[in-house]
């Protein structure tokens, strides 16, 4: 049978198994006292078990082990075989870390080395690492040294990993802007012909959709750091293998893949040093809550996010598959031009970092310019 068949096989078993499997690991957080109790921060209202990750994470691997005797024995190259050990194994690294906080809550420094312990197994173990680079308008690839390719990498890892972390706030929140990136560097594996993403990626988006049923508003579990941990660091490992050769886009498309979850983070961080708060210090700031503070329902802010992920997906994969390649370097200064004046508008029209310090809208306002934004009622 074809590779393309296997695929969908273990797309359909890994989201048979989340939907089958995660009410189990509902009863079983409950049962060993993995729950989340509403707080002041936090928009539930009653006690939600965690612990949603696990059902993630058996049903991807379920789904990754039930397509692979339909695929060609050549189909993998060894950096392709090498690679998939890698995500395996720094992720079930990430998934018990994530699965022990959320039954003891641990120190966000414990939980930082961690996660720092995953991407070196990666790195180290298994040698994998972001090795070339574009200088813009430079024309060709260029060699990474080491002593810059390996904490760049761990970075990446880590990074991303907080990134999914953090916009886990609301019901299908988190779950969904993954399925959307996963989705999106599917299409673009496909194109592409990355037979190794094309591998992880069908039976990791089938069990985020399988759990999505589940966790969609009003949710009957949270999927929890193990979750929201495992899918961070998929996403960053699988979009490190996938677009290494696209000249400056295989750095573009990564950021716009998970654009949502990144300039999230990245606005939380500018709003700490802002207000003189620790980074790591929680708050109700991030964009869901700024949504919400509109007005807007929590629905409604979930698909509003879903739709500006999706927005940054379909721009990915029209920079790597439509733009031509001798003109991307100009196209990519473009697009990223835009989208960050795109971003600050947004960040101040909703007030994302700060509700008072409006730089760019101010000075649209003097041009005679007026731009606001529309708002729900409760």
């Amino acid at each position: 049978m074809p590779a393309g068949f296997g695929l969908i096989f273990g797309f359909i078993v890994a989201a048979a198994l989340a939907w089958l499997l995660t009410p189990a690991v509902g009863r079983l957080a409950f049962r060993i006292g993995a729950v989340d109790r509403p707080d002041e921060r936090k928009v539930h209202t009653r006690v939600m078990p965690r612990l949603g990750g696990l059902a993630i994470y058996a049903s991807f691997i379920a789904g990754l082990f039930a397509l692979l005797p339909f695929l060609p024995d050549a189909w993998l190259s060894a950096y392709d075989a090498r690679f998939i050990r890698a995500l395996l194994a720094g992720g079930t690294i990430i998934v018990l870390l994530g699965a022990l906080d959320d039954r003891f809550g641990l120190p966000a420094k414990v939980k930082l080395l961690g996660q720092i312990a995953a991407a070196c197994v990666v790195v180290f173990g298994f040698g994998i690492r972001i090795s070339l680079v574009n200088i813009p308008f430079g024309g060709t690839m260029q060699p990474l040294a080491e002593w810059l390719a390996i904490p760049l990498t761990i970075l990446w890892i880590v990074g991303c990993t907080n990134a999914i972390n953090l916009i886990d706030g609301l019901d299908g929140l988190a779950a969904g802007v993954s399925g959307i990136a996963i989705a999106t560097i599917l299409v673009m594996a496909a194109v592409m012909g990355y037979e190794a993403v094309l591998l992880l990626g069908a039976p990791l988006l089938g069990s985020i959709i399988g759990f999505l049923r589940h966790n969609f508003h009003p949710a009957r579990i949270f999927m929890g750091d193990s979750g929201s941990l495992f899918l961070g660091f998929s996403l960053a490992t699988l979009s490190m293998l996938g677009f290494k050769q696209v000249t400056i886009v295989s750095f573009v498309t990564p950021l716009l893949i998970i654009g949502v979850p990144l300039s999230d983070t990245f606005f939380a961080i500018v709003r700490r040093v802002v207000n003189r708060r620790p980074i790591f210090a929680p708050d109700k700031g991030h964009l869901h809550h700024c949504l919400r503070e509109l007005g807007f329902s929590h629905r409604g802010t979930v698909l509003i996010i879903w739709g500006i992920a999706a927005f940054f997906g379909a721009t990915a994969i029209f920079m790597s598959t439509v733009v031509p390649s001798s003109s991307a370097n100009w196209v990519t200064f473009v697009v990223i031009a835009v989208l960050v004046l795109i971003l600050q508008i947004g960040a101040e029209l909703i007030g994302i970092v700060d509700k008072t310090r409006r730089p760019v809208l101010d000075f649209l306002a003097r041009l005679g310019m007026k731009v606001g934004v529309p708002t729900r009622s409760k």
